[in-house]
């Protein structure tokens, strides 16, 4: 058996450092643990003048990733470059090469797994991606081997730490979105381009993977119906407070067995739920099983250690592979054979309860005009909340919350009140669920 297993890494920033950090501040752990070392052969990466805090041996760092790809003596490459042009071609061509692939990037993945594990099936190689989705957080190997014996009913995940951290900061010290998200790049947890956190981009990402292991299946982020918390406030979020719910932009699958239900947006939840206390930058993936019931997973979603751990706990996966002679894991934890497509459940088609603000003058008979239209669609009203008066007749808010409706009767209704003069603003929506 060989003593030594050599590992090449592309990508030398923020979790490349840590993974490299890992790799050989933890090696006696690691190799106590395998029975083999983990070596780390190459490391490319454009910027070698930037200090990194690492005593990297000789030989080791390079600029040339196709020396890395192409270099015999490794096993496993580490792809951590991100995006999804070169990124891909690195991943393509370590495979082609028999190189078995350890990879964070959900964008890839998302958009093109179905394409990379076919041909790591076809070539006998391993992927490991459990970095994709909740960095430190060990979801996919829960999902794919602890929870393998079950129907996955449903998965609820606060899977972006940036759109937590504002929703948290929003909803605990209070302040306009802008001002939170400004204060958030700041403080290093939000991009200069907010846009994939903010707008829920990043989270569709990560739901996609987690769909495709669920179910079997091979979904991409542009069937997920996405929509980010730009456009939520502070009134919302008082409002919400005074209801007993957060806000907390949510990644939600469920399946009924024949349809899968893909969304992505901002989601009042009670605050009893255990998901309504995963504030800051933490994330949570809740999964429901048939047999097992409900299980959370907390933790560090992002930063450089937390993601690193997930890398390498993936490298040593697939020493285990090379030094016992077993075949990989199946990428989904489904056969080849058992993959197969289900439709999307449309938006319009989903069933749930609903918050409204409407923007309303404040005059007599507003209320009943608003309801009218609202029970000529099916949609029943749970509560009201209207406060505060204007003796001119100006706007003020009136927020209902409706019992179960579909969808498709709540963007109908809404259309019609918006067109009605009494109506003085764009009606905030956000759904709600209950379970």
């Amino acid at each position: 058996m060989s003593k030594k297993i050599n590992v090449g890494l592309i990508g030398l920033g923020t979790v490349g450092t840590g993974v490299a950090r890992v790799l050989l501040g933890n090696a006696d752990v690691i190799k106590a643990k395998l029975g083999v070392e983990l070596a780390l052969k190459m490391a490319a990466d454009k910027d070698l003048k930037r200090d990194r805090g690492i005593d990297f041996a000789n030989g080791v760092l390079s600029d040339d990733a196709n020396a890395v790809l192409n270099d015999p003596e490794v096993s496993v490459i580490v792809e951590l470059v991100g995006g999804t042009t070169i990124a891909k071609d690195f991943i393509i061509k370590a495979i082609e090469n028999g190189k078995h692939v350890v990879t964070a990037n959900k964008a890839l993945l998302s958009a093109h797994g179905k394409e990379i594990f076919e041909l790591a099936a076809k070539k006998g190689v391993c992927i490991g991606f459990e970095a994709s989705v909740g960095g430190g957080i060990p979801v996919i190997k829960g999902l794919r081997e602890g929870l393998a014996a079950n129907r996955i009913e449903s998965i609820y995940g606060i899977i972006n730490g940036t759109a937590n951290f504002i929703l948290t900061k929003m909803t605990n010290e209070g302040g306009a979105f802008a001002d939170v998200l400004k204060e958030a790049q700041k403080l290093g947890y939000a991009e200069a381009d907010p846009t994939y956190d903010v707008e829920g981009i990043d989270t569709a990402h990560k739901l996609a993977i987690l769909i495709n292991i669920a179910y079997g299946t091979y979904v991409t982020h542009n069937d997920i119906y996405t929509e980010g918390i730009s456009r939520i406030t502070d009134m919302d979020i008082e409002y919400a407070k005074e209801l007993g719910y957060r806000i907390k932009l949510l990644a939600i699958a469920k399946s009924d067995g024949t349809t899968i239900e893909a969304r992505v947006h901002p989601t009042m939840i009670p605050e009893k739920h255990l998901l309504s206390a995963v504030d800051g930058v933490l994330n949570a993936v809740h999964i429901n099983g048939d047999a097992v019931g409900p299980v959370l997973f907390y933790g560090r979603g992002a930063g450089m250690m937390a993601t690193a751990s997930a890398v390498v706990a993936d490298i040593m996966d697939m020493a285990r592979s090379i030094t016992s002679g077993v075949k990989c894991a199946l990428p989904l934890g489904y056969t080849a054979e058992a993959i197969k497509s289900y439709p999307i459940k449309k938006m319009a088609d989903i069933e749930m309860s609903y918050y409204l603000r409407f923007s309303a003058k404040d005059i007599p008979g507003v209320l009943s005009k608003i309801a009218g239209v609202l029970g000529s669609h099916n949609i029943s009203i749970l509560s009201v909340i209207q406060k505060g008066r204007d003796e001119h007749g100006g706007a003020v808010p009136l927020v209902i919350i409706t019992h179960s409706a579909f969808e498709r009767e709540i963007t109908a209704s809404i259309a019609q009140i918006e067109k009605m003069d009494i109506i003085t603003d764009k009606t905030m929506v956000i759904r709600i669920e209950e379970s």
